[in-house]
């Protein structure tokens, strides 16, 4: 849901950048608690992951793409801080390099992306974790959920900034019905992708699944090893 220049005023495009500010300062706090030399690979390899995803869009409306988000997915295998960080980091080079989202919306953008969608994603699985630990089903399940969500929650913070700075010729009704609309259509495949990454990552190296910390039983998730010949 990159948005492009001009496409809300300049006072909402502040306002919303602020806001992007006070939230990426936040989540380096955060971040500082979470990353060590385990995780730091971990959080590397999910902004590559998510830059890589988030390339692939296509138009909605003028000024506006849609494409996956990816805060799910990082927020679930890197923490939300951490997460947070990784998707701002890939909307800034995006803007920046790509020319793939406004500058002056880049503060929007990463409300919308980094730290709404991070946040609603985390939150909700956190909410399931306790299913997320029963073997991998459960833990495809919780991810798919939570990337949906994710992904349909924040198409609502791109609706709120465009009621209030958007283009009054368009309605608001039919820009959100759009909007919500094709982003839950995405939100499956993002939670299909979300889920598939994330079990395989647990079977191999349940540890570095940061939701799965602090849970009972997280080594359940790996294969069962094959009986040995006598």
């Amino acid at each position: 849901m990159h948005m492009s220049d001009g496409l809300i005023n300049a006072q909402t495009s502040v306002i919303f950048g602020g806001i992007a500010v006070i939230g990426i300062a936040a989540a380096l706090v955060g971040a500082r608690r979470d990353l060590d030399d385990r995780t730091a690979p971990m959080a590397g390899l999910v902004a590559a992951f998510v830059f890589a995803t988030q390339m692939i869009n296509f138009p909605i409306l003028p000024g506006v793409s849609g494409h996956l988000l990816g805060g799910a997915l990082a927020a679930i295998l890197a923490g939300p801080w951490v997460g947070a960080l990784c998707v701002s980091i890939v909307l800034a080079v995006q803007a920046l390099v790509f020319a793939d989202g406004g500058l002056t919306a880049l503060g929007a953008n990463i409300t919308n992306m980094a730290l709404i969608g991070t946040a609603a994603g985390f939150l909700v699985a956190l909410a399931l974790r306790r299913f997320a630990s029963h073997g991998r089903a459960g833990l495809a399940v919780v991810a798919f959920v939570a990337a949906f969500a994710n992904t349909v929650i924040a198409s609502l913070g791109f609706v709120l900034e465009f009621g209030l700075g958007g283009d009054a010729a368009f309605s608001l009704g039919g820009v959100a019905g759009t909007i919500i609309g094709l982003h839950a259509l995405i939100g499956i495949g993002e939670g299909l992708i979300t889920a598939l990454t994330v079990t395989a990552v647990a079977a191999a190296r349940p540890d570095l699944v940061y939701l799965l910390r602090g849970t009972a039983k997280p080594l359940e998730l790996r294969p069962a090893p094959l009986a040995r010949a006598s």
